[in-house]
């Protein structure tokens, strides 16, 4: 289940019901996978082939199918980062600059943790909400954010998206932005 901390106040959400209100009214989709379905393997490895990737697809389709008819997702595909990941930090630099895109960023987090940090409303700023395996997130297009590892510093998710092809990170300064 995912937990919030709010970065104006140091304050942190955990109760279920809390964590789903507050990010409703962030405009941020939010719901738990059951993810029964997968071997033990499947929800502890963190170096994946592409032969693994599509296991999991396939062990999680149900859900994928449901979410993409609900919400218009055409493609989909696993990614997975851990220590093992090739120059992991250099990605990591990449992925940990606030931005936006112009259809909302998808992830339902297969193994391990991450962290999504989100601009709010105006009263609210910015916002981290913690994920672990079957947490499901959905950050609204043009809406700034960035993604980065917990100190487990491994995650597998599932990545959906409208139209792959315009999924592009577009950088988006922000003064009102800290690293805290």
């Amino acid at each position: 289940m995912a937990t919030i901390r709010l970065r104006n106040t140091d304050a942190w959400i955990t109760e279920e019901e809390e964590v789903r209100a507050f990010l409703s009214s962030q405009g941020v989709y939010y719901e738990h996978w059951d993810l029964s379905s997968l071997t033990p393997e499947q929800s502890n490895s963190f170096l994946l082939s592409d032969s693994d990737k599509e296991k999991i697809l396939s062990a999680l389709t149900p859900q994928i199918e449901k979410l993409a008819k609900e919400r218009g997702y055409v493609k989909w595909d696993v990614i997975a980062l851990s220590s093992q990941t090739p120059s992991l930090d250099e990605l990591l630099k990449k992925f940990e600059q606030v931005h936006t895109h112009t259809e909302d960023e998808v992830r339902a987090i297969v193994a391990g943790s991450g962290i999504f940090i989100i601009k709010g409303s105006a009263d609210v700023g910015y916002f981290d909400v913690n994920l672990r395996a079957g947490d499901v997130i959905s950050v609204p297009e043009y809406n700034p954010h960035f993604f980065t590892l917990t100190d487990e510093r491994a995650v597998v998710a599932v990545r959906l998206f409208i139209d792959p092809a315009g999924w592009v990170a577009h950088p988006f300064e922000d003064a009102s932005f800290t690293k805290a």
